[in-house]
């Protein structure tokens, strides 16, 4: 064998060793992400989760915002992308209780009754305005000692929760997306779709209550969204008595 055969053979087996070990680091790293990303939204492979819907207030028929199917599409793939399954049921038709499956529910509670009773068991020190009748407060959020009222199509907001119940080790976690309209739902689940890695570096398998502000929607739709805080302490704390004072407008 002459020094260049010898030097085009050792070129070849270089490059096929150096592509073997790129890619098993590639999906050394892929493998960890996804491992990650399981475990953060409880979704091992084959897990079975569950999307509860809520129904369109503006319809006297039980219908689902069209809005509210965007943002169901978008959990639909995440769960797909952990290797899960996922059934959709609506929110007048569940009969299990909270941590059995991954429950991802959407919908405030005027139009979602599963979002009212979590909100009720674990929220505390959240109220929401369900009044019907038009003013300054529909639809506003209480949080603690503070009020958030919204500007339809301007200033909007959402809670984006994960929440557990008992030993968190095992028992599987609900996503809450509780928007004061249907493009803040859209809006969650957008943020948490594009923000699942860092929130998970950040709570890890711990719950966490975020408040996010949807600005312009009647011009940006569901993807100009800001954070507003972590409010994990005041939601799920006993609203306090100074919450029945006048209320102010947050920006």
């Amino acid at each position: 064998m002459t020094d260049d055969v010898r030097n085009i053979v050792l070129g070849v087996v270089a490059a096929g060793i150096g592509a073997a070990l790129g890619w098993i680091a590639r999906n050394y790293l892929w493998r960890r992400r996804l491992r990650r990303k399981q475990a953060f939204f409880g979704l091992p492979d084959n897990a079975e989760s569950l999307l509860v819907v809520n129904r369109d207030p503006a319809t006297a028929e039980p219908a689902v915002h069209r809005i509210d199917v965007f943002a169901l599409l978008e959990l639909s793939a995440l769960v797909k992308e952990c290797g899960a399954h996922v059934q959709v049921t609506t929110q007048d038709a569940v009969d299990q209780g909270f941590g059995e499956r991954t429950e991802f529910c959407v919908g405030g509670p005027a139009s979602n009754r599963r979002m009212a009773a979590h909100m009720a068991a674990m929220l505390p020190g959240v109220r929401v305005n369900v009044d019907p009748e038009p003013g300054p407060d529909r639809g506003a959020f209480q949080i603690g000692a503070e009020r958030y009222r919204m500007d339809p199509g301007v200033t909007e907001y959402v809670l984006l929760a994960r929440l557990t119940a008992g030993d968190r080790r095992v028992a599987r976690p609900a996503f809450l997306f509780c928007g004061q309209r249907a493009i803040t739902n859209q809006a969650a689940t957008r943020y948490l779709a594009r923000n699942h890695e860092r929130l998970s570096r950040k709570y890890g398998s711990g719950p966490f209550v975020l408040l996010l502000k949807v600005v312009n929607s009647q011009a940006y739709g569901p993807d100009v969204v800001e954070l507003v805080g972590d409010v994990t302490k005041a939601a799920t704390s006993q609203l306090p008595e100074s919450a029945t004072r006048p209320s102010h407008k947050a920006s």
